[in-house]
């Protein structure tokens, strides 16, 4: 074959430093839109972005020839940037979570990445966090997780 035909969808989550809550509610809109944004320049089409004042969810096709933790950094670092610049004292986790996503469930995972407003209304986002993982069969220790 001559040609690669690739389709690799990530549900990408990750947390403020220390999980503070610093993305204030009135710039959390522009931030996700900011991801999309990111994601439309570096060539990882954005299918949902959003989150909480302290964490976001980004669902994204990631690029056959790109590293996960690579656009992942470019996702970070160009937001933090962009909070920054608009008078924030603002940074990410070092870490990061990430699981592929069938096509099939994309429109699954698009809601709940559109709903993050809901969930911490369950649980915080460490636990969600360890759920997501739980689920995707990643083997963590709780301590792990700040």
């Amino acid at each position: 074959m001559s040609h690669s035909y690739v389709t690799n969808l990530v549900h990408a989550f990750f947390a403020t430093k220390e999980r503070r809550p610093i993305i204030p509610d009135e710039r959390q809109e522009k931030l996700w839109a900011y991801f999309t944004g990111i994601g439309r320049n570096l060539g990882f089409p954005v299918l949902a972005a959003a989150g909480t004042g302290d964490h976001a969810h980004l669902l994204f096709a990631l690029d056959q020839k790109i590293a996960l933790s690579t656009a992942i950094q470019k996702f970070k670092a160009n937001s933090s940037r962009w909070m920054s610049q608009h008078g924030d004292d603002f940074s990410w986790q070092e870490g990061f979570g990430a699981v592929s996503v069938s096509p099939s469930q994309a429109p699954r995972v698009k809601l709940y990445v559109r709903d993050q407003r809901e969930h911490p209304k369950k649980r915080d986002s460490r636990g969600e966090f360890l759920e997501l993982l739980r689920r995707a069969g990643i083997a963590i220790n709780d301590s792990d997780v700040i």
